[in-house]
């Protein structure tokens, strides 16, 4: 009770501190969990619970994702799985629709309501990884007393949000663990882990979204992004991550009007004869390698003849 006590007085203090929701992103959820969703942090709670059409209905919703990411989530579960952890797959709501634990610490993870159907949104629990992810839309780490009930300040959570093609967050997926030798450097491979596999999925959406284009990592994006352009045969963009969009400032208005993937991707031409040019120099090259180079094959296959070929060769410098 003791404990329990100092946490709670910790939250007052801290969310009535002026400052706290600019220098913290932990109290400024603190805070919304007090004015917004006007929880207690000392009255214990267990997460909602949404019937079983409403979770039925965001499986269903969900059901690319979970195809798309059940080999991801296996291997990762086969690599912290021992530890203590079980790994969570949420919809954009917080409602847990997938998990793997071992049956050994599913105990503690029932009990706290880790587990499918129940709502871990800010809402519902307060502060904790899923729903403080989904809410600040950002990769997040809630250790033990950084969660908002008291009830939950056994939990060390990792998590990262997934989004879909168009950049459109869909869901998150989040490593916790009961352990008390937790420590922040654990907790941080933990949350490497979890972008790591989020980032895969988020890749995948992309191409799943995208089948018959060319895709196209965005070179001057952060590293650790997924910043990708599907491209279409003709060379306009026809989709964007997030992190795409955010890096060549392009939005869905754009990608509709139509842009050139050589101008997103800011790649110097002289104009349009170069353009022509590019697409010439590059449609002889496409033929010459399915010809093996075989100059009389090509030209027949192209509908010219050889000399005209020559000259092309020529003029466009390519040997």
């Amino acid at each position: 009770m003791r404990q329990s006590m100092r946490h709670s007085d910790l939250v007052y203090a801290t969310a009535s501190s002026p400052s706290a929701a600019v220098s913290s992103p932990i109290a400024a959820s603190w805070i919304r969990c007090l004015d917004v969703h006007h929880l207690t942090p000392d009255v214990a709670r267990t997460p909602l619970q949404v019937d079983g059409e409403a979770f039925r209905a965001a499986r269903e919703r969900l059901e690319p994702l979970i195809h798309a990411c059940a080999e991801e989530f296996d291997r990762l579960y086969q690599t912290i799985g021992r530890s203590g952890c079980c790994i969570v797959l949420s919809d954009r709501n917080g409602v847990i629709i997938d998990r793997r634990g071992a049956p050994g610490d599913d105990v503690e993870f029932r009990k706290l309501g880790l587990w499918q159907q129940n709502l871990w949104s800010e809402a519902s629990v307060g502060t904790n990884g899923i729903g403080t992810a989904l809410a600040d839309e950002r990769s997040v780490m809630i250790h033990r007393d950084q969660h908002f009930l008291s009830s939950n300040i056994s939990l060390s959570c990792a998590t990262a949000p997934i989004r879909d093609h168009v950049g459109q967050i869909v869901g998150a997926l989040d490593i916790s663990t009961c352990r008390d030798d937790v420590t922040d450097l654990t907790l941080s491979m933990l949350s490497q882990a979890v972008r790591d596999v989020a980032g895969k999925l988020e890749t995948t959406l992309f191409r799943m979204a995208f089948p018959a284009a060319r895709i196209v990592m965005v070179p001057m994006a952060p590293v650790s992004s997924v910043a990708l352009l599907a491209v279409d045969q003709h060379d306009m963009v026809v989709g964007a991550t997030k992190a795409a969009r955010i890096a060549l400032k392009i939005d869905d208005a754009r990608i509709r009007q139509g842009v050139p993937a050589v101008d997103a991707l800011r790649e110097e031409r002289d104009g349009a004869v170069a353009d022509l040019e590019e697409a010439e120099r590059a449609a002889l090259r496409r033929a010459l390698s399915r010809s093996n180079g075989n100059v009389s094959q090509t030209a027949a296959a192209l509908g010219i003849s050889r000399a005209t070929l020559h000259r092309k060769l020529k003029r466009l410098s390519i040997q």
